[in-house]
């Protein structure tokens, strides 16, 4: 009676395990999706969009493929090249706070250290908003709502932050790594705003 139990067990393991494998091996061909929507330097958060909205739509065991993430993405980019801009323009004058840090300006240290503290946040929220966007939503409102909820999820923003770590960790041992690891971002970002829905 054991021994038949065990095996009935069994079956159901293993496709749970398949389950879990399919989804990790989406996240990585959603990363190079991400990273080859990402090559017009502005379309980041459009490529991160499209490339959350399809493992949404994945884990939710719906349909879609290359042609939806296509589709998504012309519908994200078009508001969203300017948030791609905007935070280019954050990265610029981070590096340029980060110089003035380099060349012993007065309290130069200071504003470099909270310039990259905020550019950090600008990212987590960048993804956050990424993590909800439909082809209804105006990124401005998106960005706002997911400020809010960087601040008043703390454990999910970090968890971000690591998810980001990790990529830049990729990209100087073996960058070619970095490229599907953007998927397991952008997976993370879905998580994060999923468990912060639910509680």
């Amino acid at each position: 009676m054991a021994q038949a139990r065990v095996k009935a067990r069994s079956p159901r393991k293993e496709s749970v395990f398949g389950e879990r494998f399919a989804v990790f091996a989406e996240c990585l061909l959603t990363g190079v999706w991400i990273a080859v929507a990402c090559l017009g330097v502005v379309t980041y958060p459009a490529a991160f969009a499209a490339g959350a909205r399809h493992l949404r739509r994945s884990t939710a065991h719906e349909g879609g493929g290359w042609r939806e993430f296509v589709v998504e993405f012309r519908a994200a980019v078009r508001g969203g090249w300017i948030v791609g801009l905007v935070g280019w323009a954050a990265v610029a004058a981070v590096w340029v706070d980060v110089q003035a840090a380099r060349a012993g300006i007065p309290g130069g240290p200071f504003v470099g250290a909270v310039g990259l503290f905020a550019l950090i946040g600008l990212a987590v929220a960048g993804l956050r908003a990424a993590a909800v966007w439909t082809p209804s939503a105006r990124w401005r409102a998106l960005l706002a709502d997911a400020g809010r909820r960087t601040v008043l999820d703390p454990a999910g923003s970090f968890l971000l932050v690591g998810g980001l770590a990790v990529v830049a960790c990729s990209a100087l041992f073996v960058a070619p790594l970095a490229v599907p690891v953007l998927g397991a971002v952008a997976a993370a970002a879905v998580a994060v705003e999923e468990r912060y829905r639910h509680r």
